[in-house]
């Protein structure tokens, strides 16, 4: 039974095995313990682990099983969840270095719907804080180690930056995170992972810290899409199906379905390697039978000159934490704070022109892309930077825009998305290639990205496993 380790098996692999029970989820869970001892003084994933909580919930598990209690495709499987999240039990920080009020405990419909597969939540991954950056660093509780490199400090990514690490660690095989403008793609790229954003509304945000309501979505991250598949569908409120059934008719498509679209903007000013390895990886789709054609999005150009702004994050982040958690203005991230104190000068007639304007931007860019069913992009544009490489105020300013170039059109044009792993860049760091689509056609996404893995394989296969990882 002990040889189901959670950093060789996919989320559909332990699922099957404990149904068959050929292994039991106390067994994963001592695995996932023992595999959190060993990486993650090196990785540093988590803000907050409670090994006595995790074995009480993967009794409670082990005890439906024999009851002969199923409760959906996540019972008894270990999944981190990150600190922006209420989870009753445990402490919310929102990367803030200090605990924020027992209201953001209470748990929302997310968390409620892992509950009810009684998974096994392994506990409190690292945010940026308040979730307001790219990069995926915090002055107060540092990085995670992003995997990938064995001799430098990379970033991880943000502002999920512990979610990807922790599915690397073997301590969780879905993670949970939020993407305002990015912040579940980035990190699945810059980690070997998948991840999806789902569309705004899609997936109710209550419990969860905002940073922007009016882009803020909740998220997933798996080692695989047939394993996002299958944790989508067991979340989602709008599939009434069995999961397992819903994950199966998603599976149904095939590169020869579809027409993607291919847009030149997302593939300018990117680092040595990662255009290269999106350009093989559609490449070899369109030879499986994608048809592949160039579309223009100049709406591109204005949303970026909004966003480099502050768009709509910055006022609604800076009301949100005057109204709410004012004492936390003055222990603000520098990083964050310098972003606080600008849109605090934005007047209301301002905001609500960007508004106004950002939603024309959306309703025009969803015109040009109906011709296709899905957008391809890399994810990212550029290797993740070295932790030093981003200590200074402004070579930070200047890589959290380059990291979020790619993602923010996702948020603020309305879309729906996906990142996965297709490569790895001339540094050696995996490569995302990201699929778009319109606003609640997240099953189109899901299916494309389906789709092409059974085509290109899956992270494992395309890319292997992260250096920090191999034992």
């Amino acid at each position: 039974m002990t040889d189901f380790d959670p950093i060789e098996c996919s989320l559909g692999e332990l699922a099957d095995a404990l149904r068959d029970r050929e292994t039991t989820a106390q067994d994963i869970a001592e695995r996932v313990i023992a595999n959190h001892d060993r990486l993650e003084g090196t990785l540093g994933a988590y803000k907050t682990w409670d090994e006595d909580r995790l074995r009480r919930q993967a009794a409670a598990a082990d005890a439906a099983f024999d009851a002969g209690v199923d409760l959906g495709p996540l019972q008894g499987l270990p999944v981190s969840i990150k600190d922006l999240y209420g989870v009753s039990g445990y402490p919310t920080f929102a990367g803030t270095p200090r605990q924020l009020p027992v209201k953001w405990e209470m748990e929302g419909e997310v968390v409620a719907a892992v509950r009810h597969n009684l998974a096994v939540v392994t506990g409190k991954t690292h945010t940026v804080e308040f979730a307001f950056g790219g990069v995926g660093t915090n002055a107060h509780w540092g990085a995670p180690r992003n995997p990938w490199d064995r001799e430098t400090h990379r970033v991880p990514g943000g502002s999920s930056s512990g979610a990807g690490v922790s599915l690397h660690e073997g301590t969780a095989v879905l993670a949970l995170g939020t993407d305002t403008a990015g912040s579940v793609r980035i990190p699945a790229s810059l980690t070997g992972s998948v991840g999806i954003k789902t569309s705004v509304g899609r997936w109710d945000t209550t419990g969860i810290v905002p940073l922007s309501p009016t882009f803020d979505s909740a998220g997933i991250l798996t080692r695989t899409v047939a394993d996002a598949a299958i944790a989508f569908a067991a979340i989602d409120p709008f599939i009434e199906e069995p999961a397992d059934v819903a994950a199966a008719q998603l599976m149904a498509q095939s590169p020869g379905d579809l027409r993607a679209g291919v847009c030149d903007w997302f593939f300018e000013d990117c680092s040595p390697g990662i255009v290269e390895g999106v350009q093989a990886a559609i490449a070899e789709l369109e030879r499986g039978g994608l048809k592949v054609e160039r579309i223009e999005v100049p709406e591109l150009l204005e949303a970026q000159e909004i966003f480099s702004v502050g768009g709509l994050a910055g006022p609604e982040f800076a009301a949100f934490i005057s109204t709410e958690l004012e004492p936390w203005q003055q222990t603000l991230d520098p990083r964050v704070a310098a972003r606080f104190e600008a849109a605090q000068s934005l007047t209301a007639i301002d905001y609500l022109a960007r508004r106004n304007r950002l939603e024309e931007l959306a309703r025009s860019a969803a015109e040009r892309l109906a011709v296709v069913d899905v957008l391809l992009t890399p994810t990212i544009a550029i290797t993740p930077p070295a932790v030093t490489e981003v200590e200074d105020a402004t070579a930070y300013a200047r890589h959290n825009m380059a990291i979020l170039r790619n993602t923010f059109p996702g948020n603020l044009l309305r879309l729906c998305g996906l990142s996965m792993p297709v490569a790895l860049d001339a540094a050696g760091m995996p490569v995302g290639l990201q699929v778009l689509a319109p606003l609640w056609e997240d099953e189109r996404v899901i299916a494309a990205g389906l789709a092409f893995e059974r085509l290109l394989g899956t992270a494992r296969q395309r890319i292997g496993v992260a250096p920090c990882c191999r034992t």
